[in-house]
């Protein structure tokens, strides 16, 4: 029995107050994403020193533009930019998907190289920061490391998008795709993103899958081992300096001879 007749009144009222900031921070999120969508994105780049390379993909890239950064000053020339915050590999409503981003570039010149690119992080990690995790991505600590199906069946039509996409650029007559993967993300006050860990691993994989079975000459590149919680900004999300250089270094062997 409560020797507090009002204790369980207070507990509610908590659990309430707790929900409605849950929800008016998603939705200050969702304002935001809307916006990085559009203005808290590096600008384009579409002349640039090597039109024939180009880069497509979200905000990894997109936000600080740094990684590019680094990659041309170590080439001494630039390459052309389509990366926008919070773009999908496919579909969405908060950006340009990758698709569009792809088809932008060539409308504006056709003759493409190589690609550097990365997608389909944000085709999961939207749905579970705006929409509660409708498809169950996010492992708790009572579900002993294992991937939820519905999960795995989302990640898994990522991977036919990406494979098509691939092969559209094959078709095109791109001759290299780099394909840049995902790391891990951390605890951040809205969210908690380290909960995406297996997520990560098995979307990872599934785009390698994608770069490997793919008509495209494709390498995928790995960062989960290389990049640090201190290399990720307090969203959890996006590489720090540190983590941007971190990545250059690792894209620089694959794309710095063709640049």
């Amino acid at each position: 029995m409560n020797s507090n007749p009002n204790g369980g009144s207070k507990k509610m009222k908590n659990l309430k107050t707790k929900t409605f900031i849950r929800i008016a921070v998603a939705s200050f999120l969702v304002v935001t994403l809307i916006g990085c969508g559009f203005v808290a994105s590096v600008p384009w780049i579409r002349n640039a020193g090597n039109n024939q390379v180009v880069n497509v993909g979200d905000s990894i890239f997109a936000l600080s533009g740094k990684i590019q950064d680094y990659l041309h000053a170590w080439s001494g020339t630039t390459f052309r930019r389509y990366s926008v915050s919070g773009a999908e590999l496919a579909g969405g409503i908060l950006a340009p998907d990758i698709y569009s981003q792809y088809n932008t570039a060539k409308n504006d010149n056709p003759n493409i190289d190589t690609i550097l690119m990365d997608g389909g992080g944000n085709d999961i990690l939207l749905p579970v920061i705006t929409l509660f995790d409708p498809y169950d991505c996010k492992t708790q600590w009572y579900e002993w490391g294992r991937l939820s199906s519905s999960c795995k069946n989302f990640i898994n039509d990522i991977y036919v998008d990406a494979v098509n996409l691939l092969n559209i650029m094959h078709a095109d007559g791109v001759d290299k795709v780099i394909y840049q993967g995902y790391y891990y993300t951390k605890w951040a006050l809205y969210n908690n993103l380290d909960d995406l860990e297996e997520a990560i691993d098995y979307g990872d994989a599934k785009l390698a899958q994608a770069c490997a079975y793919s008509a495209a000459n494709c390498t995928f590149i790995d960062p989960r081992s290389t990049i640090r919680d201190s290399d990720i900004i307090a969203d959890g999300i996006h590489p720090a300096t540190s983590g941007s250089y971190k990545l250059a270094n690792l894209l620089w062997p694959h794309i710095g001879p063709l640049l």
